[in-house]
């Protein structure tokens, strides 16, 4: 799960409770993601125009009283951390990823789309929406860390003696280590330790069903296959809430 919208919350929660500098937080944001641009939406809702580099985004929305970032992990069928309306639904859904700014009195929501122009450059691009001023439903770490030990119990438990029961492809568990080796640590400064635990943990099982990918068929009847389809979607359901719950314990 390469997230985008991850890096901007942990850092930016970071930076408002005064654990990094607006530099190093704007440092580590886009040293994951390359530059980061964000637009405007109608009626001059940001004091800013489109286009803006993220550290003037962020000044100008501090003065606007911005006070904390939220992650948004939804998928068709779960819109889990939206609060609405309909157009900014739709859009994080399809990236399966945004953030909610809570301002003032207003909650804005960013959308990331990919930015790249010719050969070499390569950044983030937000798109802002007006977002219903109502705080998502977000799971306590207890809660989180809970339900995705039951769901990775469960999976283990369904996907137990099922032919192909990864689904990997030769080599895949090597990648899957190269990756970790290289991953950077999901949160930032501030933290608690609870919190980068589980948000390593998730981070590690993100990967797992990433590369997994659709079942092979190999040796499988119909029935394993979809029991093995619902066992990863339970364990995603609880990995994308124990991503957001880590995100928002600071």
């Amino acid at each position: 799960m390469q997230l985008t919208s991850a890096p901007l919350v942990a850092w930016g929660n970071a930076w408002l409770s005064g654990h990094v500098g607006l530099d190093d937080a704007v440092d580590a944001v886009e040293r994951r993601g390359g530059p980061n641009l964000i637009g405007t939406v109608p009626a001059d809702d940001l004091p800013f125009d489109s286009g803006a580099p993220l550290r003037t985004a962020l000044v100008r929305l501090r003065g606007l009283d911005l006070s904390v970032f939220r992650l948004a992990l939804p998928t068709w069928g779960d819109p889990f951390g939206l609060v609405g309306p309909k157009e900014l639904n739709q859009a994080a859904l399809e990236a399966q990823e945004g953030v909610l700014l809570q301002l003032a009195d207003t909650q804005i929501g960013l959308v990331p789309t990919a930015d790249r122009r010719g050969s070499s450059y390569a950044g983030v691009s937000w798109t802002p929406y007006r977002a219903t001023n109502t705080p998502p439903q977000i799971p306590g770490l207890a809660e989180a860390e809970q339900r995705l030990k039951l769901a990775l119990i469960e999976a283990g438990r369904t996907l137990e003696g099922i032919t192909d029961i990864a689904g990997f492809e030769p080599g895949v568990h090597e990648e899957l280590g190269t990756l970790e080796a290289h991953q950077a640590p999901p949160l930032a400064h501030g933290y608690p330790p609870r919190a980068h635990r589980l948000a390593a943990q998730a981070e590690r099982l993100a990967r797992v069903i990433a590369l997994a990918g659709p079942a092979s068929g190999r040796g499988m009847t119909g029935g394993q296959a979809e029991e093995r389809r619902r066992a990863l979607h339970t364990l995603d359901m609880a990995v994308r809430r124990a991503h957001v719950a880590a995100h928002a314990a600071i």
